[in-house]
């Protein structure tokens, strides 16, 4: 066998690349079979872009990872969404991670919802992974439909500033510069236009909190999905927060993330679910599903960096 190949795709194989994640991902994968996940995710400049790379052996496949920027800046900041290997060339599928950021000239790599027992093999690369952090809030309730309680006692948020919605993109004004920096070109289509679902996205000074509201039929759930500004601006947020949970009569408010501070997902009225925790705090509600679930991710550059749910390619439908 030759020694691969690493490069970027060309706009004209993506027949190619899904031909090769039908025989090797172990299963249809829903999410390249969706035509308008496939254009936002991976051609989001039109036809004549493809976001994948690949490693060839001898002209053949040997893995794919397909990525998602986060702004469109020379040295954007990148998820990694779909990454496979054809069986026995898993040392090939690594040294295409490791190259990702060289052929993308990414400034930050990253992934949501990686399996747990890849995670050494991030580490191997001398990269971070970790299980993200999941916060919630209960609605004061007598009975409670999707939620179990543990008894636990929620703090009330600290006083925080004005909570504005914003309706518009024109209306998004200056961006906090986070890691990964997320910039009006990406919260613009991530958020206003985005297939299948609606979002809420709130400001206040600098910062973006977006939600999403779930109808799961025998209650509602407030999502924190993503959050853009300083972590510790996240305190002041709180008080909008819970205020738009009662409005919209929701039976909890929950949020998994990394990089924020427990100190400060308290101030702001959230307490940490742990994996050994007696509460349960339903993720999946489409149908409802009545447990926890845990998500994982990692970051070549863990330093000030901050995850929510919808980075990637999360909080999306459920394609099947």
């Amino acid at each position: 066998m030759t020694a691969p190949v690493l490069r970027l795709a060309n706009a004209d194989e993506e027949a190619r690349i899904v031909a090769f994640l039908d025989e090797n991902w172990g299963g249809r994968l829903a999410l390249v079979h969706a035509r308008d996940y496939f254009d936002f995710y991976y051609r989001p400049f039109g036809a004549d872009t493809l976001q994948f790379a690949v490693a060839e052996t001898d002209g053949q496949l040997a893995a794919v990872a397909g990525y998602i920027l986060a702004n469109r800046s020379s040295r954007p900041d990148v998820w990694v969404s779909v990454w496979c290997a054809r069986k026995g060339c898993n040392g090939i599928g690594l040294e295409l991670m490791a190259a990702l950021p060289g052929l993308t000239g990414a400034r930050v790599l990253a992934c949501n919802n990686i399996r747990p027992k890849t995670m050494a093999f991030y580490r191997f690369l001398g990269w971070s992974a970790d299980r993200m952090d999941h916060y919630y809030r209960l609605a004061p309730r007598a009975e409670y439909r999707l939620a179990r309680p543990d008894g636990s006692v929620f703090p009330e948020p600290v006083p925080g500033a004005v909570f504005e919605r914003v309706s518009s993109p024109e209306q998004l004004g200056e961006i906090f510069p986070g890691k990964p920096h997320k910039d009006a070109w990406y919260v613009a289509r991530r958020y206003f236009s985005f297939p299948r679902l609606s979002y809420d996205v709130w400001k206040t000074g600098r910062s973006l909190v977006v939600t999403r509201t779930v109808d799961a039929g025998c209650a509602r759930v407030v999502r924190i999905v993503d959050f853009i500004g300083r972590p510790d601006d996240f305190a002041l947020c709180g008080e909008g927060l819970n205020a738009w949970m009662e409005h919209e009569g929701a039976e909890y408010m929950d949020c998994y993330c990394a990089g924020m501070s427990s100190d400060v997902m308290r101030q702001a009225g959230f307490l940490a679910r742990t994996e050994d925790s007696k509460a349960v705090v339903p993720n999946y509600l489409d149908p409802p599903l009545l447990e926890n679930t845990e998500y994982y991710y990692f970051t070549n550059d863990p330093d000030g960096f901050v995850m929510f749910k919808a980075d990637g390619d999360q909080d999306r439908p459920n394609l099947g």
